[in-house]
C-alpha cells in the first residue's frame, strides 16, 4: 500500500505544477485572454505569433544573493505563485575538469552521488525522496563546465529535502557495489547506442568538428574510462572539486533569503573550503575542409543527415543574430527547413537546426531523417536553404515572425522554475550583465535582416561544411558522391575501404 503522506505530497505537487502549466497554456490560445478581463489588444494574431508588445518589457523579480560562512554563494529568486521550491547546486567543475586520459570522470561522480552516503544507502535515498514527492537529479557532461545537483519539491518539506540534499552533496561514499552495477548498465547502454542511427551521426559529426583531442569531440563516455573507474577515483574527484568555494546554490521558490540562510548554514555546516585546480577550457580547433562522411547501416530505409559548422561562444556579440537566424532556418515547424523538406517535398517528418555555445565555440547543425530514396533531393534542399541565407536578406514579415516567436517562447519559459534557474546560472557562469534577461526581448527585436545575412556569411561556411550521413551505403554512396568525396565508416567508427574512397582516406 502506498504511503499516504507520499500520495498527498505528490497530488499536491501535481496541482502546483498544473497551475504553472495552465497559465502558459492559456497564454497560447488564439483569441482567448490570458486572464479574466485581460484582452489581447496590441497583438496581431493573423499570420504572426500572437505576442503582445507588453511582453517586450520584462520585469523579473530581482535575485537576492548571500555568501555562507564556508564560501558558498547563494542566489535566490522569490516566486510566491505556488508553494514549491527548486534548488540547484552548481559545482563549477564539469567534464572540462576530467583528466585527458580519463574522460567521463565528472559524469560518473555526479551520477553516483545519490547511490549512498555515510548514513543512507542508495535504497534509503530513493525511498525518502519519493515519500516527500520530490525530484532529485544529478548530472554532468563530457564537455560541460559544471556538475549539477537539483532537487524540487514542496516548501512544506523543505527541511527534510535539505537534509537529503546536503547529505548527498557533502557525504557520498560511492559504494563499490553500486559503482559495479552502474558500470554494467552503462556498458550495455554503450552497446545499445551503436544501434541508433542518430547517435552514430552525432558521434561522427562531433569528431569531424572537434577532432580526437577536444572533450566536445565525444558523444558518450569512452568504454575504457568506464571499465577502469573505481570508488576511489570518484571519491578523489569529489574531494577535489565539490567544495563550497567552487559552487553556486541557485534557488527559485516560495522562500526568502532571510528564511533560507540559517537553514543552509546548518545543512552545509562542516563542508570545508578547498584549493580547487583551475579548469582547462580548450579552444575549438580550426575548421577543416568540407567533408562527407558516410556510416554504413545495411538495410536501413532512412538516411540520417547532419550538416554543420563551428558556431559561436556563448558570450559572442553574434549570439542574438545567431538566435534569430536559427529561428528562421530550422528552430521549429514554421522555419524554412521544415517547410521545405516536409511540407513542400514530403521527404521527412521533420527537419531542424540548432546551435550551442560555451566558453569555447559550439556548433551550428541542420539535421533530418529522410527516406533513402530521397537522399539526393534532401541534400540539395539542405544546401539550397543554407546558401539562400547567405545570399538573400530575410524578408521583413518572416523576420518579424521569427523574432516574435523567440520573444513569446522566452515569456512563456519564465513560468517554469527550471528555466528561471537556468537563466540565473547562465548569467553567473558567463558573467553576463545583471540586466541581461530583462533586456533579452529588446536585443532580439533589434536584430535586422542585414545582421542575419552577415551572421550566415560568417558561420555557414560551405567551404568547411561537415556532412554526416547514416544509411545504407550501397544505396547512398553514389548519391552522396555527387556532392563531394565520400569517406565511409562502419557502425563501430572504423574506416571502410571501398573503391570510391580508396585505402588512404
Amino acid at each position: 500500500m502506498k504511503n499516504p503522506v507520499m500520495l498527498k505530497n505528490k497530488f499536491f505537487l501535481a496541482l502546483c505544477i498544473g497551475a504553472l502549466c495552465c497559465s502558459s497554456t492559456l497564454a497560447q490560445r488564439s483569441g482567448a485572454p490570458a486572464q479574466s478581463g485581460q484582452s489581447l489588444t496590441g497583438a496581431d494574431i493573423k499570420g504572426r505569433a500572437p505576442v503582445n508588445k507588453e511582453v517586450l518589457r520584462v520585469n523579473l523579480p530581482k535575485a537576492q544573493e548571500a555568501t555562507l560562512s564556508n564560501g558558498l554563494r547563494v542566489v535566490l529568486l522569490p516566486r510566491t505563485t505556488v508553494p514549491i521550491v527548486t534548488m540547484q547546486m552548481v559545482i563549477m567543475s564539469g567534464g572540462l575538469a576530467d583528466p585527458a586520459d580519463f574522460r567521463g570522470l565528472s559524469t560518473f561522480t555526479a551520477t553516483l552521488l545519490r547511490e549512498g552516503t555515510r548514513t543512507r544507502k542508495s535504497k534509503d535515498i530513493a525511498e525518502q525522496v519519493e515519500t516527500l514527492g520530490a525530484t532529485l537529479q544529478t548530472t554532468s557532461a563530457l564537455s560541460a563546465m559544471t556538475s549539477n545537483v537539483t532537487m524540487f519539491g514542496l516548501v512544506e518539506n523543505l527541511d527534510q529535502m535539505l537534509d537529503i540534499y546536503s547529505d548527498i552533496i557533502r557525504n557520498p561514499t560511492f559504494p563499490q557495489e553500486e559503482v559495479d552495477k552502474y558500470k554494467a548498465r552503462q556498458l550495455q547502454q554503450l552497446m545499445f547506442q551503436r544501434s541508433i542511427p542518430q547517435f552514430l551521426a552525432q558521434e561522427r559529426f562531433l569528431k569531424a568538428i572537434y577532432g580526437p583531442n577536444h572533450p566536445a569531440g565525444l558523444a558518450t563516455v569512452p568504454a575504457d574510462s568506464l571499465k577502469r573507474v573505481t570508488s576511489a577515483d570518484l571519491a578523489k574527484f569529489h574531494s577535489t572539486y565539490y567544495r563550497p568555494n567552487n559552487a553556486i546554490l541557485a534557488i527559485v521558490g516560495d522562500v526568502t533569503l532571510k528564511q533560507m540562510v540559517p537553514k543552509l548554514e546548518k545543512a552545509f555546516a562542516g563542508w570545508e573550503r578547498g584549493d580547487v585546480p583551475a579548469m582547462n577550457i580548450p579552444a575549438a580547433p580550426a575548421q577543416g575542409p568540407a567533408r562527407i562522411q558516410l556510416i554504413d547501416r545495411p538495410g536501413s530505409v532512412q538516411t540520417v543527415l547532419q550538416l554543420g559548422n563551428l558556431g559561436i561562444e556563448r558570450t559572442s556579440e553574434d549570439y542574438f543574430g545567431m538566435l534569430v537566424m536559427n529561428q528562421v532556418l530550422g528552430a521549429g515547424p514554421a522555419a524554412r527547413l521544415f517547410l521545405n523538406l516536409r511540407e513542400k517535398n514530403g521527404y521527412t517528418y521533420g527537419a531542424y537546426s540548432n546551435f550551442n555555445g560555451s566558453k569555447f565555440r559550439g556548433t551550428l547543425i541542420s539535421s533530418s531523417e529522410v527516406r533513402t530514396d530521397v537522399t539526393e533531393g534532401a541534400m540539395r534542399e539542405f544546401k539550397y536553404e543554407l546558401q539562400r541565407l547567405r545570399d538573400e536578406k530575410v524578408p521583413a514579415v518572416e523576420l518579424e515572425n521569427a523574432k516574435r516567436a523567440i520573444v513569446g517562447g522566452f515569456a512563456l519559459s519564465l513560468e517554469q522554475p527550471q528555466s528561471l534557474l537556468g537563466n540565473i546560472i547562465t548569467q553567473k557562469i558567463y558573467d553576463l550583465p545583471a540586466n541581461y534577461w530583462e533586456t533579452y526581448p529588446q536585443k532580439v527585436q533589434a536584430i535586422t535582416a542585414d545582421d542575419i545575412q552577415r551572421i550566415a556569411q560568417k558561420y555557414i561556411d560551405l567551404d568547411h561544411l561537415q556532412i554526416v550521413a547514416v544509411g545504407d551505403a550501397s544505396k547512398t554512396r553514389a548519391i552522396l558522391a555527387k556532392f563531394g568525396a565520400v569517406e565511409e565508416y562502419d557502425a563501430e567508427g572504423k574506416p571502410v575501404k571501398t573503391a570510391a574512397n580508396g585505402p588512404g582516406h
